[in-house]
């Protein structure tokens, strides 16, 4: 909830600074509030919290909270035109700060109890034990060595963790930063690319929950791999594609492909690290998942100015999912076995 609280009067600040605001760097430094501390201080604790709180269905209920910016980023668009409209930018940035604030801080009130899950790391007593033996149920505690998340160090589990998250999300960052300038260069028009985004944004709704029950049944690193299997294939759908329809059609498919991916980390975290560094080690890895967004929306822009051409730019992306891809694929090499959601069930 403290956590929370911040992000709150963050997004809060940042939105009313930036309606007030009476420069470039003023109204730059007030969205740089909005997500070094809103934004940071909502997304990856609240999947973190989440997983703590859930055990038989923990995908789908990570899934549902991760799905909240993808509904944002499909609600909030018109409403936010509109109202530009209405009362101009300025009123409009002051009243969107306002209403997200207070509603924030109202609903973190709700988020006041500590997750009861953060002691599962625990040695269980013998007693627990032989009760869950005669029940048929296997205590976490035994299926996996959190000191040995797949058998690695800490640190080192907790590294190849964040780089499979800079690389799925460079790549995943090239169809949903340039898929607007990508239609205009083939001569669409903007509109149109924005349409696309829409489709490939509602689509990853839709991708999410799907993925979440999913997780709930092979467990979070058979989906991470499953996902990062399907982003490549979307994305080598897009190298031969120059129609219209065609494109609609790629867009939605890649939307549903890749929606999943961000959440996994979340669950595998849960399953394989102690309880007690979810908050941490979940934020970690949510960040470098960030960190590879801006630089795959970067890089494939530098990519097509070198080279005039969006198919090497998904070329690139297709590169950087292959490393995600080999990661995911060693990571569950190095479980293989019943996944932790089979052997829980």
């Amino acid at each position: 909830m403290p956590v929370l609280c911040v992000g709150a009067v963050a997004v809060c600040g940042g939105f009313v600074w930036a309606g007030l605001s009476g420069s470039i760097w003023g109204f730059g430094l007030a969205h740089g509030l909005m997500g070094l501390i809103g934004s940071s201080a909502t997304f990856a604790p609240l999947m973190a919290d989440t997983a703590l709180w859930w055990n038989k269905r923990r995908g789908i209920a990570v899934a549902i909270c991760a799905s909240g910016n993808y509904v944002a980023g499909a609600l909030w668009p018109p409403i936010v035109q509109h109202g530009i409209e209405l009362i101009g930018w300025r009123h409009t940035y002051v009243l969107l700060g306002l209403v997200c604030g207070v509603g924030m801080l109202l609903l973190a009130l709700r988020m006041r109890q500590r997750a009861p899950m953060v002691q599962m790391d625990a040695a269980p007593a013998p007693a627990a034990s032989a009760q869950g033996a005669a029940a048929g149920v296997v205590p976490t505690a035994l299926l996996l060595d959190r000191s040995r998340p797949f058998g690695l160090r800490p640190l080192h589990a907790q590294l190849l963790l964040c780089v499979a998250g800079v690389a799925c999300c460079v790549a995943m960052a090239m169809p949903q930063v340039h898929i607007v300038a990508y239609c205009t260069d083939l001569g669409f028009g903007a509109a149109r690319g924005a349409e696309m985004l829409s489709l490939m944004l509602f689509s990853g709704i839709v991708s999410r929950l799907v993925s979440g029950w999913i997780c709930d049944h092979i467990g979070g690193i058979r989906t991470l791999l499953l996902g990062s299997a399907l982003q490549g294939v979307a994305l080598l759908m897009f190298l031969p594609v120059d129609g219209l329809v065609p494109l609609y059609v790629v867009s939605a498919l890649f939307g549903l492909f890749q929606g999943g991916i961000v959440p996994s980390y979340a669950i595998i975290v849960r399953e394989h690290f102690p309880p007690r560094e979810a908050g941490a080690r979940t934020g970690a890895v949510i960040m470098a998942t960030l960190l590879g967004m801006a630089l795959g929306g970067w890089m494939s822009g530098w990519v097509f100015d070198m080279t005039g051409s969006y198919d090497a730019a998904f070329i690139n992306g297709i590169g950087w999912n292959l490393l995600n891809l080999s990661i995911a694929s060693w990571l569950y090499w190095r479980t293989r076995g019943p996944s932790p959601r089979l052997a829980l069930r």
